[in-house]
């Protein structure tokens, strides 16, 4: 893979962890981006929704439903070019069969077309569902390559994982 932009999506607080609910104090797609930036030496870039979801798993889960339902495209904190990038690493939660909708904001504000995209998603048990038909969808012109996706409670021990899928 060439130089390449680690971007994603992580949230912090309640989790659901194999059935259940613990406090995470980073998320498990910081831990994935970091684990991929020591391998790559690749630049990071944080995909964060302006006002944070709740750290209370329940309510994260209800706002996420409500986006969800609503197609929204919530504001973002900050952005990030990809024009330089000719491969982006996205790592991001499944949630909802799908990816955040944060995720979604950042993918349609650019332009992706004749970049590969390489899927990373966390869960607890759905893996990648439709992410790679929805990633195709989001971004018209990219290349989706083939994922990997990672179990939320075993995203720590994942390192090695993450390292020989970016070879």
């Amino acid at each position: 893979m060439s130089k390449s932009l680690i971007a994603y999506f992580s949230r912090a607080g309640q989790n659901y962890v194999s059935g259940d609910i613990v406090e995470l104090p980073r998320g498990n797609g910081a831990l994935l981006a970091d684990f991929a930036a020591a391998a790559t030496g690749d630049d990071l870039f944080e995909i964060r929704r302006e006002a944070p979801y709740a750290s209370d798993y329940r309510e994260c889960v209800a706002e996420s439903r409500d986006e969800l339902a609503a197609n929204a495209r919530p504001k973002l904190a900050a952005d990030c070019d990809p024009a330089p990038y000719d491969d982006i690493v996205l790592i991001y939660p499944n949630w909802c069969g799908t990816m955040p909708m944060p995720v979604y904001t950042w993918l349609e504000a650019h332009n992706f077309a004749g970049k590969t995209i390489h899927p990373l998603c966390t869960h607890e048990g759905s893996g990648l569902v439709s992410t790679g038909r929805d990633i195709a969808t989001a971004c018209p012109g990219a290349t989706v390559a083939p994922g990997l996706s990672v179990k939320g409670s075993e995203a720590a021990r994942s390192e090695s994982v993450v390292r020989n899928w970016l070879r």
